[in-house]
């Protein structure tokens, strides 16, 4: 049965107030500043260069067919799930590229009135996210470390599983870096891995695979993604697990 009707969502810290629209009409448009050359950082050399840093596999991997097997063909499902909290015409912030068709997809929903600005650190992965986008002169791809991006607060940030490959205190910094980029009444979106529930079949291979291949993922399994940000009671956050438990979606609508 599907988990998405199994919602949690966290009460408001006070009935009284208020949210703004989440689309700042009011507010000129900010152009990011000029992108330079980010450091990489060493947990992605060490773990994931042969993923994300090695031309050969980027070329080799970035394929939709890819993201829809090592998401357990999930991921059609969790895509609709996080542009369901979007409206066409927002302005749109996504941290880190992602394999497959994603980005331009995003950039599609949004539509013409729309924005999207993908971050990421790595050069490679730029340039392949860039190729997606060319026919998008709504979407803008930008060399830079996410904790760097000084831009335009955005209506939405979209994290797609990013926060499962970063350690411990880059979790911290990215959550929080993050909801500084929406104004009061905008939401950032967050799907990833969740724990699964303790019959699913898929649960041990996928910890045999975590403690391979994906040392930082547990860490989200015990820990809700709200438990990250250092003042959470700024924000509504709403959470769905999917997929027996395996994936999540939360959303943290900012407050006055």
């Amino acid at each position: 049965m599907d988990d998405v009707a199994r919602s949690t969502t966290y009460p408001y810290p006070s009935p009284d107030l208020e949210l703004y629209p989440a689309t700042r009409s009011d507010l000129p448009a900010q152009k990011p500043q000029a992108d330079a050359r980010p450091e990489i950082p060493a947990y992605l050399q060490k773990t994931y260069y042969w993923a994300y840093l090695n031309p050969r596999n980027v070329q080799l991997l970035d394929r939709e067919i890819v993201v829809r097997t090592i998401l357990w063909q999930q991921h059609n499902k969790l895509q609709k799930l996080a542009f369901a909290e979007i409206r066409p015409g927002q302005s749109v912030l996504q941290p880190a590229s992602v394999y497959g068709s994603f980005a331009p997809n995003l950039a599609g929903h949004v539509g013409p009135e729309g924005s999207l600005d993908v971050v990421d650190v790595a050069e490679v992965q730029v340039r392949s996210v860039t190729r997606k986008l060319a026919s998008f002169p709504n979407a803008n791809a930008h060399h830079c470390n996410i904790l760097d991006f000084d831009a335009r607060p955005f209506d939405v940030v979209c994290c797609y599983f990013l926060l499962h490959e970063v350690p411990d205190d880059y979790k911290v910094r990215i959550v929080n870096r993050l909801l500084e980029k929406v104004d009061p009444g905008g939401k950032v979106v967050f799907v990833d891995y969740h724990k699964p529930r303790w019959w699913h079949p898929l649960k041990l291979i996928t910890s045999i695979v975590f403690d391979t291949l994906e040392p930082y993922a547990k860490r989200l399994w015990w820990n809700d993604i709200r438990d990250f940000s250092v003042q959470p009671e700024r924000f509504t956050w709403r959470k769905e697990t999917i997929f027996g438990g395996l994936f999540q979606k939360v959303v943290a609508t900012r407050l006055k």
